[in-house]
């Protein structure tokens, strides 16, 4: 008689990571490119799918598959085309779609504390400049001896302690331009796409917190990548797991593994708990 397949865990109490997709995709979208990964990490964490505030096209890489999920969907602009908004509205927008799928989880019982974020392309971006806001915030309610103001998301006590950034390319955003002034981070509102770089990233641009940088050698944008981890994380803060795909979630058992165990070894090292099943 054949084994029943096995029910899936009860993810409520583990620790929550916040997943952000990429531009031109949605939620439901990088849930199902992210079916390898899943499988691993759903037994340590409880993984939420963000949707984007931003209606756009279809991503061009993933009409033949998922061209019937619209709407599609982005947190920020990066073609001429996609409406301009001011960097407070953008900010706004984004805060709000954070804080809607924090509060859809905790409704839908999940209980675990929020430890994490987990990005891919453009969501990856957005995760490293939560961290950075975030950054901003705790620097300066030292220098005032006071509590650390809420974030983005408004949820008092809130602390992302880490990021998984799956392609994810420089420069970051500025998410908090009343603390950020650095010309090493583009304007909420603005298209990241031509960016103009400065010689050298500055400290108030540079992020300290822990992160994880997994890189496609075959991705377009290696560059950028590679900019982002060099030259915007403080060396000794960030790890890399390069394989060889181009841009896209990695599937194959032998990279996935890879993958899965660096993020078992960033959550630890942040005091996280977790069930190895690599």
């Amino acid at each position: 008689m054949p084994s029943m397949p096995s029910a899936p865990p009860d993810t409520k109490p583990l620790p929550r990571l916040l997943c952000l997709h990429g531009g031109g995709v949605n939620a439901a979208i990088f849930a199902a490119q992210s079916r390898a990964l899943v499988r691993h990490l759903q037994h340590s964490f409880r993984l939420v799918w963000a949707d984007a505030p931003f209606f756009c096209d279809p991503h061009a890489d993933i009409v033949g598959v998922y061209g019937s999920y619209a709407p599609f969907r982005r947190w920020l602009r990066w073609l001429p085309e996609h409406a301009d908004i001011d960097a407070e509205s953008c900010i706004d927008e984004i805060g709000y779609a954070l804080r809607t799928a924090i509060e859809d989880d905790d409704r839908a019982g999940g209980t675990g504390e929020w430890v994490g974020l987990m990005g891919f392309s453009q969501g990856a971006k957005l995760a490293a400049s939560l961290l950075l806001a975030q950054q901003a915030r705790e620097g300066a309610a030292r220098r005032k001896h006071t509590d650390t103001a809420p974030g983005l998301t408004g949820v008092p006590g809130l602390k992302w302690s880490f990021a998984i950034l799956l392609a994810g390319r420089a420069p970051l955003s500025n998410l908090d331009p009343a603390l950020l002034k650095s010309q090493a981070l583009v304007s909420a509102g603005d298209l990241s796409e031509g960016f103009q770089f400065c010689k050298a990233v500055d400290h108030e641009a540079t992020l300290h917190a822990p992160t994880l940088h997994v890189h496609g050698m075959a991705d377009p944008g290696l560059h950028l990548h590679r900019k982002l981890l060099h030259e915007y994380c403080e060396e000794g803060t960030a790890t890399l797991v390069e394989w060889d795909g181009a841009h896209r979630i990695p599937i194959k058992t032998k990279d996935v593994d890879r993958v899965v165990d660096a993020i078992y070894d960033l959550a630890e090292s942040c005091g996280v708990t977790v069930t190895r099943t690599v």
